[in-house]
């Protein structure tokens, strides 16, 4: 979160408290939960060390495909060996200029697969017969639809997931938040390719649907990814449930949150600490240069003193 988030997320919670109420920050309201749901795996993420109130449950909304409308169905199964690719930009982009929808339409026919399209815009003119147009697309069961090759996605955490636990590559098309971030990943996983939405052209495009449909590596490492999220002890929703209701039973996790939400700001950064470390070097070389000058005095006294005798 950038500090330009913080101070606008900051005004929030200041409004929300009112008059009678004593403002607060973002960051001081996080700091006060006990336990920390993070939508994230270690397929997803890498390597690093957690707080105990810290729980990874990532994917806990996944779960296996269910069978497409009958019409739907019937379009998947027109595709042949060829398959089909899924292209949504999630629920809070359906639309955009006219200019990138024929870019993309223009990309889409060119490839052998058929394409349902989660689009509600105007129909582009380059729209190729391969490709369906739709309103609204049962993501889930799309993609862990055998006949399956591709997704092409905005990054959100949602879509990411179900790709991960269905085992289909990417095409990564971000646009804000932590969408980025989350193609990112995704590129280090070996499983996506990522293109900018407002740059890109149709050969860019078409290029990337390429690789990841016909480069078998990019399949192979989602597939590993997929076996890591599907191999866990406990199922992640379970898990989320199962600390949100230890939170209740308990009356919360203080025995978990970590005492650095209790620091002041100057032991945060650690002051207290540079400023006893300053003190006692300043205190040395007090004590330095006022024994030095006195040892010097006696040591060269004596010396006078010896070579008179």
């Amino acid at each position: 979160m950038t500090k330009l988030h913080e101070e606008r997320f900051d005004v929030i919670f200041a409004d929300a408290v009112g008059p009678c109420g004593r403002p607060t920050t973002l960051v001081e309201t996080m700091g006060k939960a006990e336990m920390w749901l993070i939508r994230n795996y270690w397929d997803f993420s890498f390597p690093r060390p957690r707080l105990p109130n810290f729980e990874f449950v990532g994917g806990l909304h996944c779960k296996p495909a269910k069978p497409l409308p009958k019409e739907m169905e019937e379009y998947v199964q027109s595709s042949g060996e060829n398959g089909i690719v899924v292209f949504s930009l999630g629920s809070m982009v359906s639309n955009m200029s006219e200019e990138r929808a024929n870019v993309i339409a223009s990309a889409l026919a060119q490839i052998p697969q058929k394409v349902l399209w989660r689009y509600d815009g105007k129909k582009p003119d380059t729209l190729g017969p391969n490709t369906q147009l739709f309103k609204w697309i049962p993501q889930n069961d799309l993609l862990g639809h055998p006949k399956t090759k591709a997704f092409v996605t905005h990054g959100g955490s949602n879509g990411i997931y179900e790709a991960i636990y269905h085992g289909i590559p990417m095409v990564g098309l971000p646009l804000f938040a932590d969408q980025p971030h989350n193609i990112v990943h995704m590129m280090a996983k070996g499983a996506a390719v990522r293109l900018d939405l407002e740059t890109m052209s149709t050969e860019d495009l078409l290029n990337a649907l390429k690789e990841v449909i016909n480069n078998p590596s990019y399949k192979e490492n989602v597939m590993r990814l997929s076996a890591i999220q599907h191999d866990q002890p406990v199922k992640p929703l379970d898990r989320a449930v199962f600390w949100i209701e230890f939170v209740m039973r308990h009356k919360g996790a203080k025995h978990l949150r970590p005492a650095i939400h209790d620091l002041t700001w100057f032991q945060y950064h650690s002051l207290d600490v540079i400023g006893f470390l300053l003190a006692c070097v300043a205190t040395a070389a007090f004590v330095i240069t006022k024994c030095c000058p006195l040892c010097y005095q006696k040591f060269a006294g004596k010396g006078k003193k010896g070579k008179r005798d």
